[in-house]
């Protein structure tokens, strides 16, 4: 008979047996600290495998926040005004989209994709996002390519895209202007940077980007400075050969000016850092584990704006797990 059926067959020994180990375990982190745990855990686990017990293996972690509620920063900006222009955003993106193809059958465009990816992008606008001023060379953002519909609404807002435009959405080559389907520097060079469509582009390149601004900095080229790069993609773009093809690269060049923003449209919920140190994520899990990504992550009872803005992602981004 296997340890697990006696286990089971001694329910009140086993309960007893787990609270004394529970016990110890919270007294260790009230009397000493989450280092001191971690310690004693990896010595339990070598004591245990030098005695030929069989551990468990997993990469998949649990979904709980990477960083406690008492780490979280204060959200430093005026919530519900921005919640209010979140709002006013995503409608005018699902109108544009919808209007667009009233007036033209076939037209198509992604209502759902900024939908459920707009707190992403406006706390990013709001409090991430930085421009090139003469002595900063500035943030680089490959959007999401089928989020393009926010991105126009915003732009809209702000001045930089009149009604018309808005109203000749895919139709780029109207009368009085118009819209590309998805960011186009050669159609739209005045509004989009890089293209990122079809889907596994804009990760690939932005890896890329990441590293050959290091090599100029390396050189002497480009002055060192804190820009980032950031790279918006769909749960169901990670299956794109293209969009996970290079990450081991981007470990192996160190790249912390680089950051993956997943947003959840069918599985994941995930704020991914690459950096050289490994760590569990549960994209792929084993995938960002054994390409050495370092990980932010939330559960979906909170804000994700709390965790975003975390001492500007820097608490631990390149030792922290979960979801």
């Amino acid at each position: 008979m296997s340890d697990e059926a006696n286990v089971k067959k001694n329910p009140v020994i086993d309960e007893i047996e787990l609270k004394e180990w529970l016990a110890s375990l919270d007294y260790v982190l009230s009397h000493g600290s989450p280092e001191r745990v971690q310690y004693l855990l990896s010595q339990l686990q070598i004591r245990a495998q030098e005695s030929g017990v069989t551990l468990p293996f997993t990469l998949n972690t649990p979904y709980i926040n990477t960083i406690s509620k008492d780490k979280q920063a204060s959200f430093p900006g005026n919530r519900d005004l921005e919640r209010r222009i979140k709002s006013i955003v995503r409608w005018n993106a699902m109108a544009m989209v919808i209007r667009a193809n009233k007036n033209e059958d076939g037209i198509g465009g992604h209502i759902s994709t900024f939908a459920s990816s707009a707190t992403l992008y406006e706390v990013g606008f709001n409090h991430f996002y930085k421009a090139s001023p003469t002595t900063f060379s500035g943030d680089l953002v490959y959007f999401q390519g089928h989020a393009s519909p926010g991105i126009y609404s915003r732009a809209f807002l702000e001045g930089r895209l009149t009604e018309e435009h808005l109203t000749n959405f895919r139709r780029e080559l109207a009368s009085g202007g118009g819209l590309s389907s998805y960011p186009h520097p050669w159609l739209m060079p005045n509004f989009w940077q890089f293209p990122t469509v079809s889907m596994g582009l804009g990760p690939i390149m932005g890896i890329y980007q990441a590293r050959f601004n290091r090599y100029l900095e390396d050189r002497g080229l480009k002055e060192k400075d804190d820009h980032k790069v950031w790279v918006y993609m769909g749960d169901g773009e990670s299956d794109e050969p293209e969009s996970l093809g290079a990450l081991t690269m981007a470990s192996r060049e160190k790249l912390d000016n680089l950051i993956f923003v997943i947003h959840e449209a069918i599985r994941i919920h995930r704020f991914i850092k690459l950096t050289g140190m490994s760590v569990d994520t549960n994209l792929a899990e084993q995938t960002f584990h054994t390409k050495g990504a370092g990980f932010v992550g939330n559960d979906r009872n909170n804000q994700f704006t709390n965790l975003f803005i975390t001492k500007k992602l820097g608490y631990d981004a390149n030792v922290g797990h979960g979801c």
